[in-house]
C-alpha cells in the first residue's frame, strides 16, 4: 500500500535530480516492493502471479502454468512493468526501470512481450528491442538497438538469433484438458511445499532462539564472555546442521539426484521444486573463502576433490556435480545442473577436472564436461553439453576457446628455497 501511494509522486519519463526528494521516493518504493521472503514463498507456483499483481505488475491476461516466475524476480518500480500474456520467466530476472546520469535519473515503462520465455540471470532494460514470442537464453544481453526481434530465440552477449523452440521440447507440451488436471495436482503439491517452507523457517528461528537463550543463561552467571563466544559459535554450526539435514530429507526419493527430462507437470518436477524451495541457500556465504565450505559441499552430495578454493560458488543441484583437485572458484560463479525451457525440464551431470579456474561471474550449465588445467574467464557462459579439452582457456558468452594449451600440465607450485628456509 505504501509503495502505491508513493508512486503517485513520480511521473514516468520525467527527469529528477539525483539524491533529491524524488530519488528518496524511488528508493523507498524499490526497497519496500522487492521482498525476498515473499518471492521465495510464492515463486515457482501459481500464486506468484497474484503477488506480483498486488505489488503493481501489469500481467495482462495470465496463462497459468504453475511456473510463470521463479523465486528471484527483481525490479526498480513495479508499477512500470508490463508482461505479456503467456510469458514464462525461469529465475533471476532483474527489470531495469531507471536510467541514471551523474546528475539525474528517469523512470521508464518496461514491457516484456507475450508468449515468450526468459532464462536465468537476465537484466531487462526499458529500452529493450525484444517483442512477442521470443526466447531469451540464460545470461543473454537484451538488445536495445536495431529492429524489433519477434518469433525468435536470442543467445549470448551480444545476442545472435537461435531457433525459438527445439522440436524435442514440443513433445512435452500437453493438451488443454490434461494440462488443467496436472496443473491442479501441481497446485496442491505446491501448497504443501509452501507450508513446509514456512514451517522450516519457523522451526529454525525458534530453535535458534531457544538454544541460544539456554546457552547464554547457563554461562552468564560466572562468565558473560564465555556465553557471548558460545552463542556466536553456535549460530553458524546450528545453521549448517539444520539446512544440511533439510536438503537431504527433501531430495526427491531421498537419493542422489539423477539426470531427468520431463514436463513441468510431471510428478518428479514437483518434487524437484520442493528441493529448491525448502532449502535456504544464503547460509553458504558464511563459509566463503574457507576450507570448511568444501566440507559443506561434501555433506550436500558434491563429489569434490582436495584443496578447492571457493570464494563464492553457487550450485543448484549439488549431487549432480563432480569437481577435481586444486580447483579455484571465484565470487559469483555458478554451476547450474538444470534447464527449464517452455515447460520442459532437463537436468544432467556436470564434471569439472583438476586444477580448473572459474573466473568471477562464470556460469557452467548442465551436461558440461571440463577437462584438467582449464581456465574459464570471468563472466563466461559455458553452454549445456560442452566438452572442454584439457589445458584450454575459454571466454565469452557463449564461451569459446581463446587459447589452446592442450597437453600442458600445470604442477602444483612448490615453495622456493628462500621461502622454505624462512
Amino acid at each position: 500500500m505504501i509503495p502505491r501511494l508513493l508512486n503517485g509522486m513520480i511521473r514516468p519519463d520525467a527527469d529528477y535530480p539525483l539524491y533529491g526528494f524524488h530519488y528518496s521516493i524511488h528508493r523507498t518504493i524499490a526497497r519496500l516492493s522487492n521482498n525476498r521472503f515473499m518471492g521465495d514463498l510464492f515463486g515457482d507456483s501459481s500464486y506468484i502471479v497474484h503477488y506480483l499483481r498486488w505489488i503493481g505488475y501489469d500481467l495482462s491476461s495470465v496463462v497459468q502454468t504453475g511456473s510463470n516466475f521463479g523465486q528471484k524476480t527483481k525490479h526498480e518500480n513495479p508499477f512500470l512493468v508490463t508482461i505479456g500474456s503467456g510469458t514464462m520467466v525461469a529465475d533471476g530476472l532483474a527489470i531495469l526501470n531507471a536510467d541514471f546520469s551523474h546528475t539525474s535519473f528517469r523512470l521508464s515503462a518496461t514491457r516484456i512481450g507475450a508468449h515468450s520465455f526468459l532464462g536465468n540471470s537476465i537484466y531487462y532494460p526499458a529500452q529493450s528491442r525484444v517483442g512477442d514470442n521470443c526466447l531469451l537464453a540464460s545470461k543473454a544481453m537484451v538488445p536495445i538497438e536495431g529492429p524489433l526481434r519477434e518469433r525468435t530465440g536470442l543467445l549470448g552477449s551480444p545476442t545472435f538469433p537461435i531457433p525459438r523452440t527445439v522440436e524435442r521440447d514440443k513433445a512435452q507440451r500437453l493438451g488443454r484438458g490434461i494440462q488443467r488436471r496436472r496443473l491442479r495436482a501441481k497446485n496442491r503439491h505446491n501448497i504443501v511445499t509452501m507450508v513446509l517452507f514456512l514451517f522450516l523457517r519457523w522451526f529454525f528461528l525458534l530453535s535458534t532462539l531457544v538454544i541460544t537463550g539456554a546457552v547464554s543463561e547457563g554461562y552468564t552467571e560466572w562468565s558473560p564472555s564465555a556465553a557471548l563466544v558460545l552463542s556466536g559459535l553456535f549460530y553458524p554450526l546450528w545453521t549448517i546442521v539444520v539446512w544440511t539435514l533439510t536438503e537431504r530429507l527433501v531430495t526427491p526419493r531421498f537419493r542422489r539426484l539423477r539426470p531427468q527430462y520431463c514436463s513441468i507437470y510431471d510428478r518428479y518436477f514437483r518434487q524437484h521444486e520442493r528441493y529448491w524451495k525448502a532449502n535456504w541457500q544464503d547460509y553458504y556465504v558464511l563459509l566463503n573463502g574457507t576450507p570448511l565450505k568444501n566440507l559443506l559441499w561434501r555433506m550436500l552430495g558434491v563429489r569434490i576433490g582436495r584443496r578447492l578454493f571457493d570464494d563464492g560458488l553457487e550450485m543448484t543441484e549439488r549431487s549432480l556435480v563432480s569437481i577435481g583437485d586444486d580447483c579455484t572458484a571465484n565470487q559469483l560463479t555458478g554451476i547450474q545442473g538444470h534447464s527449464q525451457e517452455d515447460g520442459a525440464f532437463k537436468s544432467d551431470y556436470i564434471t569439472i577436472g583438476s586444477r580448473v579456474t572459474l573466473g568471477a561471474g562464470a556460469w557452467v550449465n548442465y551436461g558440461a564436461k571440463i577437462g584438467d588445467d582449464v581456465v574459464i574467464e570471468p563472466h563466461s557462459y559455458v553452454m549445456k553439453g560442452e566438452e572442454i579439452p584439457p589445458g584450454a582457456c575459454w571466454s565469452g558468452n557463449p564461451a569459446v576457446e581463446v587459447r589452446n594449451d592442450h597437453g600442458l600440465v600445470r604442477p602444483v607450485r612448490q615453495p622456493t628455497e628462500r621461502a622454505a628456509s624462512a
